[in-house]
């Protein structure tokens, strides 16, 4: 009996080891339903708090996991005590209103964006004419709750109380949108994007830079799981993307990913569908999509709100 209860918690011990991150998702989708909108808090599996890449839905993200069980803390404890900072990719609404809705029951935090975000954050979005001003600069009153850090492309910003260090990416779209690759003390990684074209058709190979960057700490395991949006099926004409990727424009971006990583990097390797514009049955038909044409072998893996992934 001793034998066996020792077995099990060795085997529990493994486990838990092998985890690096943990990723909850509070909304999974690109636009039409304001209740399920792209964010996704991170964190190092040996550390309780976490980064919020982007930040569409929050609270009713939040509510959703605690009611599937899946929350150590109330909602808006968890939220106040840890979340330490968000990472914003870009300035559309779909993308950051649940910061701003939750702002005045929010704890402090750091608001990570490129300097492009920041300056609409500031001058359209924490103002008194659409909300009020929590951030540390702009309109009168200052509120001064959340304070904006301005980022270098790949320069590393460590976020404080996370064991986790941020660089950032540009990347391309009808505003300026960003890709952030999260590390954690051990030299392991995540990397999230937000809104992108892709290469081909946007011209000018902010993908491309990205992939070259990454594909050594892929190839040598460390990167554990990109997330990545696909907007629309494959039908959506390619003047109509408006900065977006399909199930065929990701296998391509995939594609060369591999010329730098190596086709074996990719095999199994979880990618994980962010931004699903949830119209019709599209959802269904990008998931058809995508598995139908797989020349990578990747892991599709489709989050669902409040459904915490290990890594």
């Amino acid at each position: 009996m001793h034998k066996y209860l020792f077995f099990l918690f060795f085997l529990f011990s493994t486990i838990v080891l092998s985890q690096d991150f943990e990723i909850l998702p509070l909304g999974v989708y690109g636009g039409g339903d304001e209740s399920n909108l792209s964010s996704y808090l991170i964190r190092d599996y040996q550390n309780e708090n976490y980064i919020a890449c982007d930040a569409g839905t929050v609270r009713a993200g939040l509510i959703a996991a605690y009611k599937k069980g899946n929350l150590s803390k109330k909602p808006m404890e968890l939220l106040q005590d840890n979340v330490k900072a968000y990472f914003i990719s870009h300035s559309h609404l779909d993308h950051l209103s649940g910061m701003i809705i939750n702002s005045p029951e929010d704890s402090p935090k750091p608001i990570y964006a490129f300097p492009q975000t920041i300056e609409v954050l500031k001058n359209h979005y924490f103002i008194s004419d659409t909300w009020a001003n929590f951030s540390n600069e702009g309109e009168e009153p200052i509120l001064g709750k959340h304070h904006y850090k301005r980022i270098d492309e790949k320069k590393y910003y460590k976020v404080k109380h996370t064991n986790l260090e941020l660089v950032g990416f540009p990347l391309s779209h009808p505003v300026p949108s960003s890709a952030v690759w999260l590390h954690n003390v051990a030299g392991n990684s995540i990397l999230y994007l937000g809104d992108t074209g892709s290469d081909r058709i946007e011209g000018n190979g902010h993908l491309n830079k990205l992939w070259s960057t990454i594909a050594k700490n892929l190839k040598e395991g460390k990167l554990k799981a990109i997330l990545i949006e696909v907007s629309f099926t494959n039908e959506q004409p390619e003047n109509l993307l408006f900065g977006h990727l399909t199930p065929k424009l990701l296998v391509e971006e995939l594609q060369q990913l591999a010329k730098y990583a190596g086709v074996k990097s990719l095999k199994n390797f979880p990618i994980i569908i962010t931004h699903i514009k949830p119209d019709g049955d599209s959802i269904i038909q990008i998931k058809n999509e995508l598995e139908a044409y797989n020349p990578m072998q990747v892991q599709y893996i489709f989050p669902e709100q409040g459904v915490p992934l290990q890594f």
